[in-house]
């Protein structure tokens, strides 16, 4: 990639070349080591005479900000432009190049973004990482995933223009069959849009549902993903109580636009809602002209207890919007999830994931469409229960052991369990760590 030098500004045309390339190497943009264009071709380029940018060089040259290279052509010195001050971006003593000096101007975010949490990305390893909700990527079947994959691109699968921003048909077709099979969620590919995870879900629907000030209603405690989401859209976030029935639908606020809830398995207590609190919930949304979230995050992993209806499968009146996630049943990375919409909704949700990003992977996501035709994602989710469920035993008989004086359990049904709790409590065999 070209150095782009810009001919604006004041003087003749040979000191305008000289200013913008004196000024990418004084700001960091050329770099010591860099190679400039040879002065015939930059000049055809910039549609100037040759003498012009050559001219340009002999006086960069002479100053020490480049040098020339018998048989090999014109680069930027070793060292040009250091101790040069201006400001922030100044190029270090040492060569290396600083960012640009910022130019911080009147732009500022909206105020829903402006508290808004920054992840850093993957924190640094611990001896023992119990973080919630993680699968363990070692149980991921990857010869398999490859030969999917290969087999798309290796027979041309792959679309040369722009793809449904719905989502891979193959795959909405699959997921309406599955969450109809395994969740009673009565859906037809119409209605699922594939999503970048669960939280590109809760981020169309708070596109095409909220406007600034509306309240949305969140369990308390609750995902804070889901509240940041929505409160980055300017909505006004109330947190509800939960107890063990799960959200108290007595203590919503009567305005709330949006009710956002895991009733299958509460984050992070963990409890279930009740059939009569899910059906509390519905006739609320009703009478108070509301929309419902259902976030089914990890349904697929449950241990004990027989699973409830869900609200979509209760709702007659096409107020509940259910979300989706494959992070917990294959792996976060591939980013696929899915949100089932009413019909109400389906076309300003598909305009809004154009808007956002046009469209997902579809060689990724015509490879999960055969992974789960094949049989191969209820194959899958067997394999892991188990897996999950012989750690979550341990995990309980450790902690009515050792630790049992200082933690008592939570009664949670479901979810993913860390690899790390056998290790863990192998370790402490007995002592308390």
């Amino acid at each position: 990639m070209e150095f782009h030098v810009s001919l604006d500004g004041r003087g003749d045309l040979v000191a305008r070349i000289y200013r913008s390339l004196r000024d990418g190497v004084r700001d960091g943009r050329l770099r010591p080591g860099d190679r400039l264009p040879p002065s015939r071709e930059l000049a055809r380029t910039l549609d100037v005479s040759r003498g012009t940018v050559a001219t340009a060089y002999e006086r960069l040259t002479a100053e020490g900000f480049l040098e020339g290279r018998v048989g090999a052509g014109t680069f930027v010195a070793a060292g040009a432009g250091a101790g040069v001050d201006v400001g922030a971006g100044a190029v270090g003593q040492a060569g290396g190049a600083a960012s640009p000096a910022p130019r911080d101007g009147g732009l500022r975010p909206r105020p829903g973004w402006v508290a808004a949490p920054w992840s850093p990305g993957p924190r640094a390893a611990a001896r023992y990482d119990f973080t919630v909700g993680v699968p363990d990527a070692r149980l991921f079947p990857y010869d398999t995933w490859r030969r999917l994959i290969a087999a798309e691109w290796r027979h041309g699968r792959e679309p040369a223009g722009y793809a449904d921003p719905a989502g891979h048909p193959g795959l909405r077709d699959a997921v309406a069959r599955y969450v109809g099979y395994a969740r009673s969620v009565r859906a037809g590919a119409d209605d699922v849009v594939v999503t970048g995870g669960a939280q590109q879900a809760l981020d169309l629907v708070a596109r095409v549902l909220l406007a600034p000030g509306d309240v949305v209603a969140v369990e308390e405690p609750g995902y804070p993903p889901a509240r940041e989401a929505f409160a980055a859209y300017g909505a006004r976030v109330v947190g509800v109580p939960v107890d063990g029935d799960g959200l108290v639908v007595s203590r919503l606020p009567a305005e709330a636009r949006l009710v956002y809830v895991t009733p299958s398995h509460q984050f992070p207590l963990g409890v279930a809602m009740s059939l009569p609190r899910r059906l509390e919930l519905l006739a609320w949304a009703g009478a108070h002209d509301a929309g419902i979230v259902e976030d089914d995050y990890d349904s697929e992993y449950r241990f004990a207890d027989r699973p409830l209806e869900p609200l979509h499968g209760l709702d007659a009146g096409g107020r509940v919007v259910y979300v989706g996630t494959f992070s917990k049943t294959l792996l976060p990375g591939l980013r696929l999830g899915f949100v089932v919409v009413p019909p109400g909704l389906h076309r300003a949700v598909r305009t809004a994931r154009s808007l956002a990003d046009g469209h997902g992977p579809v060689a990724t996501e015509a490879a999960l469409a055969r992974f789960m035709d094949e049989g191969l994602l209820a194959r899958h989710i067997r394999r892991t229960a188990k897996v999950y469920g012989e750690r979550r035993s341990a995990l309980l008989a450790g902690l009515d052991g050792a630790l049992a004086p200082y933690l008592e359990p939570v009664p949670s049904a479901a979810g993913v369990t860390s690899r790390w709790v056998v290790e863990f409590f192998d370790h402490c065999a007995g002592s308390v760590c």
